[in-house]
């Protein structure tokens, strides 16, 4: 076997011209193989971080009590009783059950919080508003608050409120201002105008306000409890399994954030597959291009296999060479194409620092490794039906030519 690697490396070496462009060939095939994969993935990583990236991973929320019916003795119902005002449906032992959502194995951070809908008012100018009361401490444990503010602070306090830059423009608020914010139950607050942030969704932008818990208790009429409890995941795509794992653990009713976004795995799901085709014939290209190669190798040295078919070496010797002078070629080419690879990712911005209008290559989802096992494994493959052919040549023949 080391004699059959030797003479592999010869062939290999014998003619650099040849074997640089072969090289290249095969590393260009593997370089586009990289690019994609980084292309996809982190255009994969940029449309989950843009559109789930800031919305909760798994969402509790309370259910809604049916109001008590009153039946005849007959069975046919009578009237339906509601005694006093609607009231708000809510988790009353959420603060049973926080430590043992935050003690889930993924679970980033978990906001318990209290929503409604109101009315934002200052003087005359009225605006309906969507209100989320949050603890204060964990105004950014599901939607970045702290990153998207342009003025004034996330902090909540008792007495203030934190809205978007299109409510407040439409209001011409400014910071420190005074506000008077009336819930659907009728009951009113006067707020501060403590920060101002612009996350780009112009729904959001105008028409949600936060509050803190306190706050949204005395608005909403809850003095227990909350009314949603948002989590958040270090891995989103975890989010089925960990919904499982809660609702087993709480007996809660744990939705994960894909329930909702069919359509959007579908795309991802397609675009996922569009990269596996393109990478699938960068491959073919490469086993091409090898195999071309190798026939033609095959065929110019006919007379230096004859005569080690004459010397005694067996058809598998003469096999094992050509197939080991492929895997040569893949390694190399595999090797340099993923450095080069490797080289041409390492200007673009991390993950974590994509931005609008730059192409979101994410160089941690290259498949090195990948790339250079399969090229091996594709010149191997490529290399057997010259490999076969080598061995099927006549002795006599090949050294009388």
């Amino acid at each position: 076997m080391l004699y059959a690697l030797k003479i592999a490396t010869r062939y290999v070496t014998a003619n650099k011209v040849q074997t640089a462009l072969l090289v290249s060939g095969v590393a260009v095939g593997v370089f586009i193989f990289i690019f994609m994969s980084a292309l996809i993935g982190g255009l994969a990583e940029f449309i989950l971080s843009r559109t789930v990236g800031d919305i909760s991973h798994i969402t509790i929320e309370a259910e809604e009590t049916d109001p008590a019916v009153l039946i005849s003795p007959s069975g046919h119902v009578l009237s339906v009783v509601e005694r006093g005002r609607t009231r708000t449906a809510t988790l009353a032992e959420a603060a049973t059950w926080l430590p043992l959502i935050e003690a889930v194995g993924g679970v980033k951070a978990v906001s318990p919080q209290i929503n409604g809908s109101g009315f934002l008012a200052r003087g005359a100018q009225i605006a309906q508003v969507s209100v989320t009361g949050v603890e204060p401490g964990r105004e950014s444990a599901i939607l970045n608050l702290d990153g998207y503010m342009i003025e004034g602070s996330a902090r909540l306090g008792s007495d203030l409120i934190i809205l978007g830059s299109k409510l407040a423009d439409e209001l011409s608020l400014k910071l420190g201002q005074t506000l008077r914010l009336e819930s659907s139950k009728g009951v009113t607050a006067v707020l501060t105008l403590g920060g101002i942030y612009h996350t780009g969704n112009g729904g959001m932008d105008g028409g949600r306000v936060f509050v803190s818990l306190t706050s949204a208790r005395t608005l909403f009429g809850v003095p227990q409890g909350v009314t949603r409890i948002e989590i958040k995941l270090f891995d989103l795509n975890a989010a089925d399994a960990t919904a499982l794992r809660i609702r087993a653990l709480t007996g809660l009713d744990a939705e994960s954030w894909t329930a909702d976004a069919a359509q959007l795995m579908e795309a991802l799901n397609a675009q996922a597959q569009t990269g596996y085709f393109l990478k699938t014939f960068a491959l073919i290209t490469i086993v091409i291009g090898v195999a071309s190669a190798l026939l033609l190798s095959t065929y110019r040295r006919r007379p230096e296999i004859g005569i080690m078919r004459a010397m005694g070496a067996g058809r598998g010797f003469v096999i094992f060479v050509f197939v080991t002078q492929g895997a040569l070629i893949g390694l190399m080419g595999g090797v340099s194409g993923a450095a080069l690879g490797y080289l041409a990712l390492l200007p673009f911005p991390s993950r974590d620092a994509f931005k609008v209008g730059t192409l979101p290559m994410d160089i941690t989802q290259g498949s090195y490794g990948l790339a250079i096992t399969l090229t091996v494994i594709g010149a191997i493959l490529a290399s057997i039906l010259p490999a076969r052919a080598a061995a099927r040549v006549d002795p006599v023949t090949a050294i009388g030519q």
